[in-house]
């Protein structure tokens, strides 16, 4: 999950699944040289690959993934992680009716939860039925000042509020630990190795990728681990795991000559940061690496870190300071490159750091949205900046839009020449696998 998407962006973080309207094809923006295009899906796809792949040569690679590339909805059924705003929605919604849910999940705010609030003249509509990041700050901060108050009844008002925080916890954790994607179906899973198979095309000599994350989730661990790709997401350790900022400045290369020891950098490695923390992560007190990557994941206890401004604990310097400034540093160098998808732009901090790119003339912004969207996606347009692509609009017929993860991934991003090899084999293997049975019993029949 990540930040809010508004109504005028939630098209951009919207389930993958989600069909598109019918039309004749998708938008590529780019300004100054190229005229907005309006692409169709026999020719487009391959125009649009051509571009990136270019774009993808540049010396400096990132992508920034959110929420929606998590999500995906078939035939009205959630396969993946709902976006933020479906989340919050389903949370505040389970507190109404004045908090009596007795046979209600255990998550859900009650009456005396809904009184708390209301005491410090909160409710949970507005931006909270959107947003429960925003809900947390608001919990955090409220449990800041009431936790320094001399005023008789505050300390009951504080474990109140840590239990509200508890329940969200509890919510965010089912809803990242269990679904369809948990008891088997591979769709989300098989979209993130299709992705990071797409990652690995860069020529060694250039630094490899970085891939930034909003997303609480382990789709991309579990990818990666999958395909067998190395990667560094600023743990070290093997028994404890515990985060090293200093682990992002190591490199994994391959030994070619023992004898003159040559070295050289291996294919396919790729950093991997996790801006608003993930369900493997907890904290103890342990001096100067307080935060430990844990598996498995058995209980939502303080396993989930918010990066919410009032927190007062370790995690308010580390990791949270450290991994924005790792995507700080990555974007404003020269000849960087950064492409996001199913990121609705909610995010200020990201959002500052980003535009602070922009400054830097060798910088270009590759955006998968809807370019017909409100907010920040039509002030970027408004610039009409050469440097800012945006790439959305309906898609192929019977598909989800372009801009979704499952299109950019399946149709947009560039391919390895290999790729129509392996993918004619599996479809080889797959028509001889079903045809098996069919030739062994005419077989038995002779």
């Amino acid at each position: 999950m990540n930040e809010a998407a508004d109504q005028a962006t939630v098209a951009v973080s919207a389930p993958t699944g989600m069909r598109a309207a019918d039309s004749d094809g998708f938008i590529f923006v780019r300004s100054g040289d190229h005229a907005t295009q309006q692409l169709d899906w026999e020719k487009g796809p391959e125009l649009v690959r051509k571009a990136l792949s270019e774009a993808l040569g540049a010396r400096n690679v990132a992508f920034l993934l959110g929420a929606g590339c998590s999500s995906m909805v078939v035939g009205g059924s959630e396969r993946g992680i709902s976006t933020m705003a479906p989340l919050a929605k389903e949370f505040c919604g389970a507190a109404v009716d004045n908090g009596r849910n007795v046979d209600g999940p255990t998550w859900a705010f009650d009456g005396s939860d809904l009184s708390c609030l209301a005491g410090h003249g909160l409710t949970l509509s507005g931006d909270y039925t959107r947003n429960l990041e925003r809900l947390m700050e608001t919990l955090y901060a409220l449990r800041f000042v009431l936790a320094r108050s001399d005023d008789a009844g505050d300390a009951d008002e504080v474990a109140r509020i840590d239990g509200m925080i508890a329940k969200v916890h509890e919510f965010l954790w089912e809803r990242c630990t269990a679904g369809a994607f948990a008891n088997g179906d591979g769709n989300v899973l098989g979209l993130y190795e299709a992705f990071y198979r797409r990652l690995v095309l860069r020529d060694r000599s250039l630094p490899r990728p970085w891939v930034f994350t909003t997303n609480y989730d382990l789709f991309s661990e579990r990818a990666m681990d999958r395909l067998g790709l190395p990667y560094a997401n600023g743990f070290s350790g093997v028994v404890e795991r515990r985060f090293n900022p200093a682990v992002f400045r190591y490199a994994l290369a391959e030994q070619l000559d023992i004898s003159n020891r040559k070295w050289s950098a291996v294919d396919g490695f790729v950093y991997l940061c996790k801006l608003h923390g993930s369900i493997s992560w907890t904290e103890d007190d342990h001096g100067l690496f307080p935060i430990r990557e844990t598996w498995p994941q058995t209980a939502p206890t303080k396993v989930m870190i918010f990066p919410t401004p009032a927190k007062q604990n370790s995690s308010l310097g580390s990791p949270y300071s450290d991994l924005f400034r790792e995507f700080q540093s990555r974007v404003v160098r020269e000849q960087s490159v950064l492409i996001t998808m199913g990121y609705a732009f909610g995010d200020e901090h990201l959002n500052n750091i980003i535009y602070q790119a922009l400054t830097i003339p060798t910088f270009r912004l590759i955006v998968f949205a809807d370019p017909n969207s409100g907010g920040d996606i039509a002030k970027l347009r408004s610039l009409n900046d050469p440097r800012i692509w945006i790439i959305g609009g309906s898609g192929p017929p019977g598909g989800a839009p372009a801009h979704y993860f499952s299109t950019v991934v399946e149709h947009l991003l560039p391919r390895r020449p290999s790729d129509r090899i392996d993918d004619a084999v599996k479809l080889v293997l797959q028509t001889m696998a079903a045809g098996a049975p069919a030739r062994a019993g005419a077989s038995g029949d002779d």
